[in-house]
């Protein structure tokens, strides 16, 4: 088994795509960790407010057909491939790690994911793995999140509901 972080988000319906993509996760790979879903500023494009969050699952899969598991997960939640690459998601679910693996070079997969450099996708996984430790880095989670420039930022924390507005507490 392979522990794999994943960082979600979206900005479009956030509480509701985010609950039911950790509920598919959940139905798919059985115990998983959820990391608080946090409210955060649109990078790279002016809209609508994120949410982000970080999930933790343990797989025999390999990469890439996690990979594909993923995208026809995110398809099925009405991701538009079609816009530009900052733009507004109804559900973005990158893996930032995959084991100890690294991945570089052509396609658009890498391992590492480059956008661990922001707030929104160290803090989670920080949260739910401050003992994992980059491979590139060679530094644990939560020593990389301390180094952090936003640190000592207050972030919101969002509750997910599901997508019928009722309060599922499992998430």
């Amino acid at each position: 088994m392979t522990t794999v972080l994943l960082s979600l988000g979206s900005n479009l319906q956030p509480q509701q795509h985010l609950h039911a993509a950790v509920a598919a996760l959940r139905q798919r790979f059985g115990t998983i960790i959820v990391s608080p879903a946090y409210r955060t500023a649109a990078v790279g494009f002016d809209g609508p407010a994120f949410l982000n969050n970080a999930v933790a699952i343990e797989t025999e899969l390999p990469l890439d057909a996690l990979d594909a598991w993923l995208h026809a997960l995110e398809d099925a939640h009405g991701r538009d491939r079609s816009g530009p690459r900052f733009s507004d998601r109804t559900l973005d679910i990158d893996v930032v790690f995959y084991g100890d693996l690294i991945v570089e070079g052509p396609g658009h997969l890498r391992i590492p994911r480059p956008e661990l450099k922001h707030a929104f996708v160290i803090k989670p996984l920080a949260d739910i793995a401050p003992d994992f430790i980059d491979p590139v880095s060679g530094l644990s989670l939560a020593a990389l999140w301390r180094a952090h420039a936003q640190r000592d930022e207050v972030f919101e924390v969002v509750a997910l509901v599901p997508a019928d507005g009722g309060h599922d507490q499992r998430s």
